[in-house]
């Protein structure tokens, strides 16, 4: 199962300065590392866009999903950056993948040396460099991150793998990442769509659980409709366009839906609908 959410570049617009913009990315990021999303997808809204863009919210996301013990490795001093001190910690769990013995976490990694015969030295957090094999059709260069199963400590056994570690975040339009093939659910979220209910809720999570799910966020007093230039009254049933009437159907949602349904104040921010919606979205029976 696949979980991708996706955010607008207007995401920040509300912003008064670049510390409280950091810091809004920050929830937004732990937010997904909670709910255990493989991809935090950025999309373009620069029609929403005030004073910080789509550059500057991939960046800090970027960096907030960075492992620690790699961040001084992986990024320079970037304006962007100027206020990280500020991020929440999201001290994402490892992950365990699906080798043959059914055990291994997963950790990130970067290469720092490519040496003789396919092996390659990666730093991964450990108290030392690993010095790893590349797999046979595996192609990595210096400076590349990768994915390192351990499967031991003591002694250390690990191996290179390219199974994705942890969150990943991209900058992508809205119709690729609706049409990949494991977008699962694809789901709007929105004031105007339909509310979710208790007797709504099982077979959702049901679908969720068997296919996946995209779930796509507005941004602060600027919702999807209004970024998809919708009509407002036209989300609320099931299925509904995203973009285009015309569209073969991979650039469409699922649902438009309202996950907050006796909403209380006039607009909820995106971190906090990611959190009332994610919620409810990845409940188990």
């Amino acid at each position: 199962m696949t979980v991708s959410i996706l955010v607008p570049s207007s995401l920040v617009r509300e912003a008064e300065d670049k510390r409280e913009a950091t810091r809004k990315l920050g929830y937004v990021a732990r937010a997904a590392t909670v709910f255990r999303a493989d991809r935090l997808i950025v999309f373009p809204d620069p029609d929403g866009e005030r004073r910080w863009g789509g550059g500057f919210v991939e960046t800090v996301l970027r960096y907030a999903a960075t492992p620690p013990y790699l961040r001084k490795e992986v990024w320079d001093t970037r304006d962007e950056l100027e206020y990280v001190g500020v991020l929440p910690p999201l001290r994402a769990v490892s992950r365990t993948g699906s080798g043959s013995n059914g055990s291994g976490s997963l950790r990130q990694g970067l290469v720092t040396e490519v040496g003789p015969e396919g092996r390659v030295r990666v730093n991964c957090g450990l108290q030392h460099p690993l010095s790893l094999l590349t797999p046979p059709g595996m192609e990595v260069e210096e400076g590349e991150r990768v994915t390192v199963r351990i499967s031991s400590r003591r002694p250390v056994r690990a191996k290179l793998t390219e199974e994705p570690s942890g969150l990943e975040v991209e900058r992508t339009e809205l119709p690729a990442a609706l049409g990949r093939p494991d977008a699962g659910v694809r789901i709007a979220t929105s004031r105007f769509g339909e509310e979710l209910s208790i007797d709504r809720l099982p077979g959702l999570t049901g679908r969720i659980e068997d296919d996946g799910m995209t779930v796509v966020f507005g941004a602060p007093g600027r919702g999807l409709p209004a970024i998809l230039e919708v009509e407002e009254e036209s989300v609320g049933g099931e299925p509904a366009a995203a973009i285009e009437p015309e569209s073969d159907g991979s650039d469409r949602f699922d649902l438009w839906l309202n996950t907050i349904p006796r909403q209380g104040s006039e607009t909820v921010r995106t971190e906090e609908a990611m959190f009332a919606s994610l919620a409810c979205l990845t409940l188990t029976e």
